[in-house]
């Protein structure tokens, strides 16, 4: 054996090995400098991953991971502690591997070049007391494609929740956020840090680069301004995960996008999920929803995965944005879901509502109802230990304000009418009770129906009647609605004013009501 020959085989080899391989310490940052020193411990059991694979720290905080060119390697925040925010109050938790840096070519830059890695890449952490009740805001896609629209955004949305944020600990956004035009995702960033609080961010298929010829490329103006778009973190007693659920340019013809995973993220949800305690709630956030009647939306074989992972977990939910409509579906075992109970998929509706469309509002602001009749709004999850509550917020409304009543203002007398009591309940889904009553009477059920909802067709309508062009842009056609009901009017009304309330219980045990007037007037016969 030539010992003389195998040493520099060995010396490549080690060096092959050295710059294919990331390790480091997770720590408890004493000083909060973000650097680790000598008399600053590193913590034991904490999750490390490179988008891939995830392995846990040794005794003395240590991990070790393989890394390829364009992998951002990431800590997974436990609960009891906190990672360091930037100037924009976003999470400041990984690494970033790129040593030529994203292509030169895009139209919206990625990151510069990382170099080599350096000998360590360390995570550090402070301890945070985290009480396992508290709340979180989720926004659904602000999309503006304008420095216009972002000021809508601001002044609409921003500017609300800084006082209704309340107890909230951190916030979602679920993608799309911005409209194509990437150069705004720093001002978006900008924009947020005005709430003050953490804020996680997923990516959304308006938040791409287009020009990338693989699908681990089209985010690299997004990854360079947000950081991955694919990690998890804890919090309380409950796993976050979020996902960039958008596969671009399509495997199937090359254009546009599809819903779905790449192999890696689904190795990586694997591999997470495999390391957290069953008596979590998870937490799953990404942009496309997963619901579809066909393959054409979402690719069944990663939503059965994406099941398969999650059934041994008793609690979970799943939140999605993208549609500019909201509703609440449950996955049972038709749908492949073999968990103990339904899996329940919240599909946000959007702080920009129909794309800033529709006539001014009182703040001279863009009305922008959503297609199904949802008012533009955002979220709040209230956690208790693994169980949670959800709450939708009207912008610019009080927190009550969470049904739409429709219905004539004049009934006649003495004939029946054939027009109908319509309730929108925008938290609503089928499971839910809705009922009214008239003038203090008996509470009688509203009936389920999945319609228009009168009020947005008649605010699109105008537009198409009007002889002098409005301002703005026309709200697009209306859509079939997910929580509305509908009531028949009591054959034998008296003449005069009269009113309907109705109200509505969700599945969380809360109890909403709104009401209107109307009036039964004489009929006039035609002569």
């Amino acid at each position: 054996m030539n010992i003389k020959f195998l040493m520099p085989c060995l010396l490549i080899s080690a060096m092959a090995f050295s710059q294919t391989s990331v390790s480091g310490y997770v720590f408890e940052d004493l000083n909060k400098n973000q650097k680790k020193e000598n008399r600053e411990k590193g913590i034991q059991g904490v999750a490390v991953s490179n988008g891939a694979q995830v392995v846990l720290t040794d005794k003395s905080g240590r991990y070790s991971l393989p890394v390829q060119d364009g992998q951002t390697v990431f800590v997974i925040k436990p609960s009891g502690y906190q990672v360091a925010l930037n100037g924009n109050n976003l999470p400041q938790y990984y690494y970033q591997y790129k040593p030529k840096g994203s292509p030169a070519d895009f139209k919206y830059k990625g990151t510069a070049p990382t170099g080599e890695l350096p000998k360590e890449v360390n995570f550090a952490l402070n301890k945070q007391n985290e009480n396992k009740n508290f709340d979180i805001l989720v926004f659904g896609d602000p999309q503006p494609y304008t420095e216009k629209q972002l000021d809508y955004f601001r002044r609409a949305i921003v500017n609300e929740v800084k006082t209704t944020k309340k107890n909230t600990v951190f916030g979602i956004t679920l993608g799309d956020l911005v409209g194509d035009d990437l150069s705004l995702q720093k001002p978006y960033a900008d924009v947020m840090k005005e709430i003050g609080l953490p804020w996680y961010n997923v990516m959304g298929n308006h938040d791409m680069n287009y020009e990338a010829k693989e699908d681990y490329l089209s985010d690299e103006t997004f990854e360079a301004t947000f950081g991955p778009a694919n990690y998890s973190f804890n919090y309380g007693n409950v796993h976050f995960i979020v996902l960039d659920d958008i596969l671009y340019p399509d495997p199937r013809d090359g254009k546009g996008y599809w819903g779905g995973f790449r192999e890696d993220q689904l190795q990586f949800i694997e591999n997470d999920l495999k390391l957290v305690d069953k008596n979590k709630l998870i937490v799953v956030s990404f942009h496309i929803p997963l619901e579809h009647h066909n393959e054409d939306n979402f690719r069944n074989s990663d939503r059965q995965k994406l099941f398969d992972f999650l059934s041994p977990f008793p609690n979970a939910l799943l939140l999605s944005a993208h549609t500019h409509i909201q509703q609440q579906i449950f996955y049972g075992k038709k749908a492949g879901w073999n968990g103990a109970k339904d899996l329940h998929e919240y599909n946000v509706g959007t702080t920009c509502g129909d794309w800033w469309s529709g006539t001014s509002d009182e703040m001279g602001l863009p009305t922008s109802t959503m297609r199904d009749g949802t008012a533009k709004g955002y979220s709040f999850i209230s956690f208790t230990d693994n169980q949670y509550k959800v709450k939708y917020k009207t912008a610019g409304k009080p927190e009550d304000y969470q049904i739409k009543l429709s219905l004539p203002k004049v009934v006649p007398f003495p004939a029946k009418t054939s027009a109908k009591i319509m309730a929108n309940f925008f938290m609503g889904s089928q499971k839910d009770k809705v009922e009214y009553r008239i003038d203090n009477g008996k509470w009688e059920e509203m009936e389920y129906d999945e319609s228009i909802d009168p009020n947005f067709a008649l605010s699109v309508f105008k537009w198409d009647t009007t002889e002098k062009i409005f301002p703005g842009r026309r709200p697009s056609n209306p859509e079939m609605s997910k929580h509305i009901w509908k009531a028949d009017f009591p054959k034998k009304l008296s003449l005069g004013k009269h009113k309907v309330e109705v109200r509505a219980f969700d599945r969380y045990g809360n109890q909403f009501s709104a009401s209107e007037d109307f009036d039964v007037q004489n009929s006039v016969q035609i002569p």
